[in-house]
Order: C-alpha cells, then structure tokens, then sequence
C-alpha cells in the first residue's frame, strides 16, 4: 500500500485533467502543494508542543 507506480499516477493525471481542463490544472496543483504544505506544518507544530509538554515535568525535576 502506498506504492505509486507511473501507470496510477498517469491515470490520475489524465482524470485530473478531464475535470478541471488544461487551463485550471496549474491552479489547482498549486492549491493542493499549498495545502499540503500547511498540513504539514501543522503537524509539525502539534507534535513539537506535544515534545514540550512531555518535557515539562522533566525540567521541573531538575530545578
């Protein structure tokens, strides 16, 4: 699972293609890089403050 081949992602292409157009495909690939990009960076930001609550009682031991 998780293994994308050229034949599937071709596919995927070509049925991108058919719905949004050539002119709206630009558009929306940078829509999704975008929203990817934010997804990310959420998940970055909720597990670094996940680490730091964890570390909290840490710190409190050694004061």
């Amino acid at each position: 699972m998780g293994d994308i081949g050229f034949p599937e992602l071709l596919v995927i292409l070509v049925i991108a293609l058919v719905l949004f157009g050539g002119g709206r495909l630009p558009e929306v690939g940078k829509s999704l890089g975008q929203a990817i990009r934010e997804f990310k960076k959420g998940v970055r930001d909720a597990t670094s403050g996940l680490e730091e609550k964890a570390d909290e009682p840490k710190k409190a031991e050694k004061a």
